[in-house]
């Protein structure tokens, strides 16, 4: 399992990396990512996490298609390959979902898992979900929400002794943060007619 491990985090730095510069190629190797980590998190009873990584193999399909759809249609002049602002009528509903599913998760894991952290795991698969939809629409504030996933996810799996996913985590975290900063200078870049490099 330890080798298993190392690989998915390396496959996640490496997916970080492409998510730090708006490489479609994210997605792709998200799924790859996703593949590793469901088994990992199963096995280290992080079942909640090992459900959301299911998840995301079908977000990284669904982002992939719609950055390629993006970028045809920005290739055809039709619209902008856009980095944007999570619209403020959103804000409220995207918040009311992730509580809403906190709870939801909780109780499952709770109630019908041996999970030692329901509350933890809940909490980070709730945003990480949330998270995940507004990568998938190019919303700068995703960022924001994975500082606080990853320095959660972080502290639990040094807690569980899975610690190069802790590793992978540090690094998550820190590179978040950065992602922020990059995606606004990205958007800047875009006021003035450059658009970012999110190529394939």
């Amino acid at each position: 399992m330890d080798a298993i491990e190392i690989i998915g985090a390396c496959i996640g730095l490496l997916y970080l990396y492409l998510e730090y510069k708006a490489n479609v190629w994210l997605w792709p190797v998200g799924i790859v990512m996703s593949l590793f980590y469901v088994v990992i998190f199963f096995h280290g009873k992080f079942y909640a996490d090992a459900a959301v990584y299911l998840y995301y193999i079908g977000a990284n399909v669904y982002g992939l298609v719609a950055w390629r759809k993006s970028q045809r249609m920005q290739q055809e002049n039709k619209i902008e390959d856009r980095i944007v602002h999570t619209p403020k009528k959103q804000i409220l509903p995207l918040a009311l979902v992730s509580a809403a599913l906190w709870v939801i998760i909780f109780l499952i894991l709770h109630n019908f898992t041996d999970s030692p952290v329901p509350w933890g795991d809940a909490f980070t698969t709730s945003l990480s979900i949330v998270a995940m939809w507004m990568l998938a629409k190019k919303q700068v504030e995703q960022w924001l929400l994975w500082v606080v996933v990853n320095a959660v996810s972080l502290c639990l799996y040094v807690w569980k002794g899975l610690y190069p996913t802790a590793v992978l985590y540090v690094v998550y975290t820190v590179v978040a943060v950065l992602g922020y900063f990059k995606w606004k200078k990205e958007m800047g870049k875009q006021t003035m007619g450059v658009l970012p490099d999110n190529a394939g």
